[in-house]
């Protein structure tokens, strides 16, 4: 493969540490390179020097003649008062861009919903992060270098930017490299990983799932000192070959290798043993929307209408749905903080509900006190895989030094202000926990360090989140909130996908110039899948490839739904056959488990047929 990009010992310093030492690197034609590493290391430096924004103190950066660069930061800065067409297609002629398939492609992928004539002031945060991204890539580069583009952006935005790099080049052409903490999007579009750490950039064959089984037997082989990390990405490999076994296939290495370092690392959650521990914090009632709708002042159109949800102990779900369909609302009627104007919330008395928000409000009250002083508020213990931990204990799985501990809160990272305010949530102990959008501002460690306390946490789990990956990992069950109403998706995310694909069939998007051109190909995967008719007798070879992907899927969600059947069944067994109360509990677990496996198992018939 031709080289595109290299860096050749390369060297840079500030005066409190050493970022990188002696770093030599290529990118080559066809490469698709995720970087992973903690928050603070220099992964977004790496990208400033490759790409010549950073100029190192020693070494240096060469390419190949006439090779271009495309670079995105986290920053998006967009012209001051410029419009919106005039940002993304620049000073084009109208006739030149709307006959670009690609540039076509690219507006109705990510701004279709914006106004083309409107000025980028007006935007907001997640609008301008899709007006930066569509700027970006209607041009035409040789290599890419993206920080954090799932920033701000929903499910349907990231899977469509995957689909988007994926097929951006031909398989042995052009040049990407990647930051962010979706480790979906890490898997869907990456090729090799790079691993910054220490100051240095060590590279890994394949996308995240390859990463963590090679830094396992790497922390293996060197009898790792960093034990903690070490066990908690076993326990990662263990979520990524039992509960989705398609992601290592890519590998080269042998996968009896993967099975062999996990043959000891035991289930990720005991989803019986949580929901006897739920139902004993919580007793049977915990909250219940019945009938609930909210229409807001103003409003012609209901933002909630009709909404039953009766939550169990021990529920854990994930909520998913477009940018201002209702989500946040619906968590306020859960919480409290939002009254209902249809219906009526029903509360267990025994509740106590506790909001991970976006916006870090609860640690402004502590923002001149060091970590120490706050956490000494707080409760003195608490009990995670049926230990107990001291607050400092607990800080140094959320990967805190003792060094901070004396840090002020003001001072601390974005990612850093996050682990905290989530410490200072566990610590209250509250039985129902409603995270909303936790995964800001953390790298890949600290996402796996949150993920393993929130398995061990015995109570009522919520989480709204665009990171699918955080999604499939700690929740067992999805809703989307479409149409002001609830609806529940036996296939998760997929399922999710194949909705609202569906649900834009036949829309065409950006600017109005662009109606009367020829449609915007829509790259959500699961579209044709769904829209394909019942007996139709081929597909095509993406459609096709589609349905393969649902069919494993549904296949891992399946063996899934069955293993929980049947431990609610051996609960009935071991169960106290006097406690009335306790079977009763248990027949409406068997019976939602049933349901749900029953809806999965249709499903998996429909695709299948389409197969045939």
């Amino acid at each position: 493969m031709a080289h595109l990009l290299g860096a050749e010992n390369l060297h840079l310093e500030y005066p409190t540490r050493v970022v990188f030492d002696s770093v030599s690197l290529g990118i080559d034609e066809g490469d698709r390179i995720g970087v992973v590493g903690r928050n603070g290391d220099g992964k977004s430096t790496l990208l400033g020097l490759l790409a010549g924004r950073v100029e190192p103190d020693s070494g240096r950066v060469t390419r190949r003649r006439n090779v271009t660069v495309g670079y995105l930061d986290q920053r998006d800065d967009l012209p001051a008062g410029a419009r919106v067409g005039a940002v993304v297609v620049g000073d084009r002629a109208e006739h030149e861009w709307a006959g670009d398939a690609r540039i076509r492609d690219v507006i109705g992928g990510l701004v279709p919903d914006v106004d083309w004539e409107a000025s980028v002031d007006e935007l907001s945060g997640g609008q301008r992060r899709r007006v930066a991204l569509a700027r970006l890539l209607v041009g035409d580069w040789d290599v890419l270098f993206l920080d954090e583009p799932t920033n701000h952006l929903d499910v349907e935005g990231i899977a469509w930017l995957a689909e988007h790099v994926r097929g951006r080049w031909a398989a042995n052409a052009g040049g990407l490299v990647v930051v962010t903490h979706d480790r979906w999007f890490l898997d869907a579009v990456s090729t090799s990983t790079w691993e910054v750490h220490d100051g240095i950039v060590e590279p890994f064959e394949g996308g995240y799932a390859a990463y963590i089984l090679q830094r396992v037997e790497r922390d293996r082989q060197a009898a790792a000192s960093e034990s903690r990390r070490q066990n908690l990405a076993r326990k990662e490999l263990a979520w990524l070959r039992r509960g989705a076994p398609a992601r290592t296939s890519k590998p080269k290495f042998r996968i009896d290798a993967a099975n062999a370092l996990i043959a000891d690392v035991p289930p990720i959650r005991d989803t019986v043993a949580l929901t006897q521990m739920a139902t004993a914090r919580l007793g049977k009632d915990v909250v219940d929307l019945l009938d609930a709708g909210v229409t807001y002042p103003g409003d012609v159109e209901p933002t909630l209408t009709g909404v039953e949800w009766r939550i169990a102990p021990g529920e854990r779900t994930g909520i998913l749905g477009p940018n201002g369909a209702g989500k946040s609302t619906l968590l306020g009627l859960v919480s409290g903080r939002v009254q209902p104007t249809a219906g009526r919330v029903k509360t267990g008395k025994t509740v106590q509900v506790a909001v991970l928000d976006q916006q870090l409000a609860d640690l402004q009250q502590f923002a001149d006190d060091r970590v120490r002083a706050v956490i000494a508020r707080k409760k003195t213990s608490y009990v995670a895989d049926g230990k107990e931990l001291t607050p400092s204990q607990l800080l140094e799985r959320l990967g805190f030094t003792s060094a901070q501990l004396s840090t002020p809160v003001r001072d601390l990272s974005g990612g850093q202000k996050r682990r905290l305010q989530l410490m200072l949530v566990l610590l209250d102990e509250p039985n129902v926990l409603i995270l909303d959008e936790p995964t800001n501002d953390l790298d890949t460690d600290m996402l796996a360090a949150m993920e393993d306390l929130l398995d061990s946490w015995p109570g009522t789990l919520l989480v709204v989140s665009h990171d699918r990956y955080l999604l499939e990992r700690v929740t067992d069950q999805q809703y989307a909130v479409l149409g002001g109403q609830m609806r529940h998706l036996p296939g998760g995310v997929d399922e999710y996908m194949r909705l609202r694909s569906a649900g834009n069939a036949g829309q065409t998007g950006g600017p109005s110039q662009l109606q009367a051109s020829a449609p915007v190909a829509d790259a959500s995967a699961p579209t044709a899948v769904a829209a394909a008719p019942k007996g139709a007798t081929a597909l095509s070879g993406a459609d096709r490839r589609n349905a393969e992907k649902e069919v494993a899927s549904l296949d891992r969600k399946i063996a899934r739904a069955g293993a929980q059947r049947q431990q609610i069944l051996d609960a009935f067994a071991s169960h106290d056959q006097s406690d009335f109360t306790g079977l009763g509990t248990l027949q409406e677990q068997l019976a939602a488990a049933e349901r749900e496996l029953e809806a999965l198992e249709g499903r998996w018939l429909e695709v299948a047929e389409l197969l045939e």
